[in-house]
């Protein structure tokens, strides 16, 4: 079964998200943890959300892809944004333990003129010092962490970091080094379509030879979810501007190839196209339209 769906807003709450989900075919999601543009975040309604959790199991949806804000830069050149990053990954930590199992997707950041090897060694203390955290506030609590976090493959626009299968994983090895073995069961990776094909991975004519590529540089079993989206850029263009599904440069034929390939068909893939609801309704219905699974 595909499982697929796209950007739910919480501003109806936990429940209310999910059915909203159901009514356009949609069996998975994804929901900031907080304002998006911003960092404020309303506390969580304990009985909403495990009303959402109730319908999530009723209804057999696949894992949530939760997002953390577009503001958190892990990276910056600014210690004090930094730090503003860390406080937000270890409060949406908490939060996210009202929705145990979800995946929590997040940016690796910008490295603002310091240069990607700065900002990959900044993010990767960052996740390193937040699970750290998370770990000592879940051991005083006498409960466990139930959230993935992953790292989300981006098109290299500006100063961006993890704009090729390399620089991720030496996000994950250096977060690695410092937080210890244990975080390849805690740490994965998002794909996303857009990202990759502006960032010059040739997912049209070459999908097998890119997903072997990430394969042999990163693993086929850190993969945890998709992000698909077409592109409104030429291959390579490091612009990250998102198409809704077959107006772009990818295409209908080779986005449907990705949901059909054997090492992604499971996976849970989310939309984020310029749609409003009704959109999202007709790519989701094209979409399971053409699946083989």
């Amino acid at each position: 079964m595909l499982h697929i769906g796209y950007h739910e807003s919480t501003t109806g709450g936990y429940t209310a998200m999910g059915k909203e989900a159901l009514s356009v075919g949609a069996d998975t999601f994804a929901f900031f943890t907080r304002n998006p543009r911003g960092g404020s975040a309303k506390p969580v309604d304990a009985d909403d959300a495990a009303g959402l959790c109730t319908f999530l199991n009723e209804h057999h949806f696949a894992p949530l892809v939760a997002h953390s804000p577009y503001t958190m830069n892990p990276c910056s050149a600014n210690p004090d944004l930094r730090k503003f990053a860390l406080e937000m990954m270890i409060d949406d930590f908490t939060r996210l333990e009202y929705t145990p199992g979800c995946l929590y997707n997040f940016h690796p950041g910008s490295h603002t003129g310091q240069g990607a090897e700065t900002g990959i060694t900044l993010t990767a203390e960052l996740i390193a010092n937040a699970l750290k955290q998370v770990d000592a506030g879940n051991r005083k609590a006498g409960t466990a962490c139930h959230t993935t976090l992953l790292v989300e493959t981006m098109a290299g626009k500006g100063s961006e970091i993890g704009k090729t299968f390399e620089e991720v994983r030496a996000i994950l090895d250096q977060a690695e080094e410092k937080y210890g073995a244990q975080l390849t069961s805690r740490v994965g990776v998002c794909m996303d379509t857009c990202h990759i094909w502006d960032g010059g991975y040739d997912i049209v004519h070459n999908l097998d030879t890119v997903i072997g590529k990430f394969d042999t540089t990163i693993g086929l079993s850190r993969l945890k979810a998709i992000h698909l989206n077409d592109s409104m850029n030429v291959l390579g263009a490091h612009k990250d501007r998102h198409a809704r599904i077959g107006e772009g440069e990818i295409g209908i034929d080779a986005l449907v190839r990705v949901i059909n390939h054997p090492a992604l068909k499971d996976l849970p893939f989310i939309l984020e196209t310029p749609n409003e609801h009704a959109g999202y309704k007709r790519e989701i219905e094209l979409l399971r339209s053409k699946y083989n699974g």
